[in-house]
């Protein structure tokens, strides 16, 4: 018998497992309500882990979490929106379907306190909380809560080189505190900063408007790409090949625009859909 071959019938019989590939963990996953990103994803967002929604401003990242967002709060369950750059829309939340009395939404600002250190990051001595870490210690002081279904920590305005600071051991303390609480963690982000912490990464990117006539912007396309996927879906069979890599999906505008041009200039007037 090969030297090998030995080697590998002795590991297989004193430990069983060693060898063998671990196969991907079964999750539940909770409807983001739009159906081709439900199609795509095989059921929806991961719940008890950390999805991150990516790309630059325009690129639907929002829209589809505010579309998770109405799912969930019209089931009855509370959820939370860390806005860590105070740039959150209440009224485009709710005429996207997000019920707001069922919504918490934490607003960051210019602390005038002076701050502590903090387990995220070291501070100086009288120096104040940053919007970025007053996100952080609130998303954290919710996770560690429990009872929000969903929980978005909006760092879509925060700069990359910002986001990429954040300490690895600060995801992976929201991951598992996201796990105990049956909470899903949506983070919005030009990146993605959770890296391996995250169950799920989601590239989102702007295609195309959608005109009603000549003068009025009725929604948008988008396209996302799956980038990240750690878990197979509960009781959804996965079939190899099913899926494209990237898929698009379309979202109404709560406002429409109308663009009128008179003597070559035009005047954008904003109203109610």
């Amino acid at each position: 018998m090969p030297s090998a071959a030995a080697l590998r019938l002795v590991i297989e019989r004193r430990f069983p497992a060693a060898l063998t590939p671990a196969p991907r963990a079964l999750r539940e996953v909770a409807a983001t309500g739009v159906a081709e990103v439900d199609a795509h994803l095989e059921g929806g967002l991961p719940v008890g882990a950390i999805s991150e929604l990516t790309g630059p401003a325009s690129s639907g990242r929002t829209s589809l979490a505010l579309a998770f967002l109405a799912q969930r709060t019209a089931e009855g369950r509370a959820c939370a929106w860390v806005d860590a750059n105070d740039a959150f829309d209440p009224e485009s939340a709710a005429a996207s379907g997000v019920l707001l009395p069922q919504l918490l939404w934490v607003r960051c600002r210019n602390a005038a306190a002076p701050a502590q250190p903090n387990k995220f990051r070291a501070v100086k001595a009288g120096a104040v909380w940053t919007h970025l870490d007053q996100a952080l210690r609130a998303a954290d002081l919710l996770l560690q809560a429990g009872g929000f279904a969903a929980l978005v920590l909006d760092l879509g305005q925060t700069a990359r080189e910002q986001g990429n600071r954040i300490p690895l051991a600060t995801w992976f303390r929201f991951r598992q505190a996201a796990d105990r609480a049956r909470s899903s963690l949506v983070v919005l982000g030009r990146a993605s900063y959770a890296q391996s912490a995250a169950a799920m990464v989601l590239a989102c990117r702007p295609s195309r408007p959608i005109a009603a006539g000549e003068t009025a912007l009725r929604g948008f396309a988008f396209q996302f790409e799956r980038r990240r996927e750690r878990f197979e879906p509960i009781a959804i069979p996965r079939e190899l090949g099913k899926k494209p890599p990237v898929s698009a999906w379309t979202a109404g505008a709560p406002w429409d625009i109308d663009c009128d041009i008179d003597r070559g200039g035009a005047r954008d007037e904003e109203r109610r859909a």
